[in-house]
């Protein structure tokens, strides 16, 4: 059964598609930060993870775990809560998002390793920052590419 919102200034709020994005965001990143923290301290040691010989240190496999729950989930939120209107099949959206998604990881990880090995930032702490600092940027990608909302549109 869909919520009804009876307050008619945050109906109104709920209107503008840049709230909708960094509310669905919002959620995505909730879900982000939480899986980050919970892998980074329970899953796995000091160490990190050896893959094919290779050591993945606990920060990073901690956020290639946590991004991608985050990207399904704000994938979904996206595509059904803020473009609703878009007209590409959501095969492609998901193609569009994921590729968005491929280089923000990347972006992400960048930030992340620069605040916990320069600036010695506490890494669960170091995520947040990596992501809010990347948020802005990325409602307009999405809007343009990933569901194709051409200007005026809706």
């Amino acid at each position: 059964m869909p919520v009804k919102i009876t307050n008619p200034a945050f109906k109104k709020l709920l209107k503008n598609e840049i709230v909708r994005f960094f509310l669905s965001t919002g959620v995505g990143f909730i879900v982000d930060a939480i899986v980050y923290y919970l892998v980074y301290h329970y899953a796995f040691n000091d160490e990190g993870v050896k893959v094919f010989n290779y050591l993945i240190s606990r920060d990073v496999i901690s956020l290639i775990i946590s991004y991608s729950c985050c990207i399904i989930c704000n994938f979904l939120l996206t595509k059904y809560f803020v473009f609703a209107h878009s007209k590409l099949s959501s095969r492609s959206q998901f193609l569009r998002f994921f590729l968005v998604a491929f280089v923000g990881f990347f972006a992400n990880l960048l930030m992340l390793r620069l605040f916990v090995y320069v600036f010695k930032v506490y890494p669960p702490l170091a995520r947040i920052i990596a992501a809010l600092s990347l948020g802005i940027a990325s409602y307009f990608v999405h809007k343009f590419f990933s569901f194709n909302i051409k200007r005026g549109s809706k």
